[in-house]
């Protein structure tokens, strides 16, 4: 029952503007399921729904999977306003950020999930990018490069 009561949530959001969970308790209704407020804010979290703005200004619950490019056009937009510069030592990365930016700009870098990255090391405004191997440091510098622009 749940997880056909799931895939429904997941095709109601789809193909309606769902703004509340009343909403969506009131189509899962219309559609033979009656459930609780709580059931409701638990497959909300399972299915790891978010809310997005849409087009006439207001938030409307979406799927992940539906928002990856708008998730893409943010992380590269955090990175792009907070980076100022990049540098190398060996097999790390050093990219410089305004005060405060690090770790939002280092979480913009993990979520790019370029295989290449080990991981990133952020303080207050500065990142340490550890890369697996140093012959793709160059190319690194390159891709956040471009980001920047």
């Amino acid at each position: 029952m749940k997880v056909a009561r799931q895939t429904k949530i997941i095709e109601i959001i789809e193909n309606n503007q769902i703004e509340t969970q009343e909403d969506l308790a009131e189509q899962l209704k219309n559609n033979g399921y009656h459930v609780t407020q709580a059931t409701i804010s638990r497959d909300i979290k399972e299915l790891k729904l978010i809310k997005v703005m849409g087009q006439d200004g207001r938030q409307y619950y979406s799927s992940l999977k539906d928002v990856g490019t708008i998730y893409d056009e943010r992380v590269v937009a955090v990175f792009k306003e907070s980076v100022l510069t990049v540098d190398a030592a060996s097999f790390l990365v050093v990219l410089r950020t305004l005060p405060a930016m690090a770790q939002a700009a280092a979480l913009a870098i993990d979520s790019m999930e370029w295989s290449e990255v080990v991981g990133t090391v952020a303080g207050d405004d500065t990142i340490f990018v550890a890369v697996r191997e140093q012959k793709n440091v160059a190319d690194i510098i390159e891709r956040f490069k471009k980001l920047m622009k």
